[in-house]
């Protein structure tokens, strides 16, 4: 295989004209080495029908039914749903459709159908919501399969991405492997070329495995490598702007209406050695949810300005920086802080304010500031940056890290995360940093309630969510999918918003909120939710990172049994934030028995960090085919917990291969030098992280 063909255009593909190829684009996909890389979100595993008494709640299945009765079109507000029964001689299905009023026109009573979907129980009946139709002469050579899903986008179906990909195939042939063969034999790792293709066609759930797994290691070692190769030249490197202990500090901390924990007291220690220390400080503060990090990144930023310094933190969200500086200012104010002149700069400001916070930064009249990325563009220049900070550290990559830095001269970074990444990980994972660890909850927070249920509990929950709202709370909805047809059993984000207008009171605001909205809707989103003019807000995991809603005080989360445990407890930690109590409700939508195990450690810890360890111990391949992780390092295939081991090999073998060639120079690594350096192989975009 020459590297030309896997640049080829994917319009050099028989069958794909300009049209289709726009919509691959919209998905990322130009060439045809792209649409190789471009992987199933998931599997479906299709079974032979079974009889309508043997169907099993909250369980996908197929069932041979015939169409009996009226065919019935209603609308309830602005959701129009398409009604029948359909029967075998077994027993009767209730089936719905929304949205999809052609259906009245299209469907026939006496009509046989294999339906299939996710079975509920409505009283004595099983239904079906939104299933699939076959008929049986398209369904028979499915049976037995495992058929891939492919992220779409409107007008592209799974179909002809699955037919372009075979084509893509035998145009290509065999890839050219670039692990050796010891790593592979060492580790039973398949071939590349044969990994690619059981990754998109595997003919069981053993030869998936395999092909996601070498896969896996793949997306690891690259990006150790990548890793590796940017910090070649980053030694620890002279402390230019030593900070001695100020009396601001210790005066704020004789004030505080509480004292710091231990481990925070530990942590603060640390950030004083590193500041005073013959080193720039390189630090990373991990600490659950709630557990006082942004009190420890104020002193930083208080020490840096008292000793004449300017010290700048970065915010992942719009949302999120303007929060810290609204409880910056606070502390500065309630404490008569006069050290410390404080500065919001964000991409929304109107350019007349954006220009005077610029030149304000630019001529040392405000020494501590508060942004987004806004605070690394070219245009914004600073007088004596000597102290970096970055909030939710997994958000920010390597070179926007390196950016705000290259603003001062040898600054010191301090990075702060809420995601409770085992310590063996992060050591891999953010191996630039020093790590201090905050496992200690400030005393008086009200730990929060959780409870797992199944999708029965579904009108209990809404009644007590309403009850919540009419007592002026506010509440989280969690779907792990943005529309219908992403995965087939899954709630999704716009279908659930319709149904739970349909529900709840006309009174009550409830707004969606997903990762494919322009940044400026979904900022204001949330910062709508943040003032209280939406009640409930249904959403991805968007809200993971980003928003700080004390008022919130409920979080459902549907579909728990597909998302990581550290995943749920980061959800999770959008509540619970306020004076009153604050609950979560895990929905289990699964009959298996190892979800049920997992979801009993939400059920009973609070603690990010034992949630972290219990996860990297029971968690299993099934991560695959339920929702991706986006609270950690994004790999596509690779799973930093389950995966954990070939994490540690890929890290070793990484520094074995740049230790004999650093440069990856040798003829031996032409192929890895290329993986390296193309963008769309590596998963974890560094610019984005």
């Amino acid at each position: 295989m020459g590297k030309s063909e896997l640049e080829e255009k994917i319009t050099s593909l028989k069958g794909i004209g300009e049209k289709t190829a726009v919509l691959f684009n919209k998905c990322g996909v130009y060439t045809c080495g792209d649409l190789l890389r471009y992987y199933p979100r998931g599997y479906d595993l299709f079974d032979a029908p079974i009889p309508a008494s043997d169907l099993k709640e909250n369980v996908i299945c197929a069932s041979k039914l015939t169409i009996i009765g009226n065919i019935t079109r209603r609308r309830v507000r602005n959701l129009s749903i398409v009604a029948f029964e359909a029967a075998d001689q077994t027993g009767r299905v209730k089936i719905a459709f929304f949205n999809a009023p052609y259906l009245v026109n299209s469907l026939r009573s006496g009509s046989t159908y294999i339906f299939r979907g996710t079975v509920r129980k409505k009283g004595n009946f099983f239904s079906m919501d939104h299933p699939k139709m076959y008929k049986e002469e398209e369904y028979a050579p499915l049976i037995g399969r495992l058929q891939p899903r492919y992220p779409l986008t409107k007008g592209l179906s799974n179909n002809t991405v699955m037919k372009t990909v075979e084509k893509a195939f035998k145009n290509i042939g065999k890839l050219d492997e670039f692990i050796s063969e010891d790593i592979l034999k060492r580790l039973h790792l398949i071939p590349y070329s044969e990994a690619v293709k059981g990754i998109h066609f595997p003919s069981d759930s053993r030869s998936l495995e395999d092909a996601r797994r070498r896969l896996a290691y793949n997306e690891f070692i690259l990006f150790v490598i990548r890793l590796r190769l940017l910090k070649q030249h980053s030694d620890e490197v002279k402390n230019e702007a030593p900070m001695i202990e100020v009396a601001d500090t210790k005066r704020l901390l004789e004030l505080l209406p509480y004292d710091l924990t231990s481990a925070q007291k530990r942590a603060w220690k640390d950030i004083q050695a590193d500041l005073s220390g013959p080193y720039v400080m390189n630090r990373l503060i991990q600490g659950d949810v709630g557990s006082g990090k942004t009190i420890l990144a104020f002193l930083a930023l208080l020490t840096a300005c008292a000793n004449g310094y300017q010290g700048a933190m970065m915010a992942p969200t719009e949302v999120l920086a303007a929060q810290h500086y609204e409880s910056f200012k606070e502390l500065i104010d309630k404490y008569h802080i006069t050290n410390m002149k404080v500065a919001l700069l964000t991409g929304a400001l109107p350019a007349k304010v954006k220009k005077e916070v610029q030149r304000q930064i630019a001529e040392g009249e405000v020494n501590c500031i508060i942004g987004t990325n806004a605070l690394i563009q070219n245009k914004v220049e600073y007088r004596n940056l000597s102290l970096v900070i970055t909030d939710e550290q997994h958000r920010f990559g390597v070179r926007q890290r390196g950016a705000l830095t290259g603003k001062g001269y040898s600054a010191h970074v301090l990075a702060m995360s809420a995601t409770p990444i085992p310590r063996t990980l992060a050591i891999i994972l953010y191996g630039d940093l020093h790590i201090s660890v905050v496992d200690e909850m400030p005393q008086g927070r009200i730990p929060i309630k959780n409870c797992v249920v199944g999708p029965s509990y579904r009108p209990t929950a809404n009644k007590f969510i309403e009850s919540q709202v009419r007592e002026g709370r506010q509440v989280y909805i969690i779907c792990p999918m943005i529309e219908e047809g992403e995965l087939d059993g899954v709630e999704n984000v716009t279908d659930y918003t319709q149904m739970l207008r349909a529900t709840i009171s006309d009174d009550i605001n409830i707004e969606m909120l997903h990762g494919k909205m322009k940044p400026e809707k979904k900022d204001s989103i949330m910062e709508d939710f943040a003032r209280h003019k939406i009640d409930i807000l249904v959403s991805t995991t968007v809200i993971e990172v980003g928003i700080n809603v004390p008022n919130a005080t409920v979080m459902m989360i549907e579909n728990a049994e597909r998302f990581g445990l550290s995943q749920l407890h980061q959800l999770r930690g959008r509540v619970g934030r306020g004076d009153k109590q604050s609950y979560c409700i895990f929905l289990n939508s699964s009959d298996d028995k190892d979800a049920a195990k997992r979801l009993d450690i939400m059920n009973k810890s609070n603690d990010g960090f034992k949630i972290a360890e219990e996860d990297l111990r029971q968690r299993g391949p099934g991560d695959l085919f339920g929702v991706r992780q986006s609270g950690e390092l994004n790999f596509r295939l690779g799973d930093i917990y389950h995966d954990s081991d070939l994490v540690k090999e890929s890290a070793m073998d990484a520094d074995r291969i740049l230790s004999e060639d650093p440069e990856l120079t040798l003829p031996q690594h032409d192929v890895l030098r290329e993986l390296i350096n193309t963008k769309s192989v590596n998963p974890v975009d560094f610019t984005t992280l």
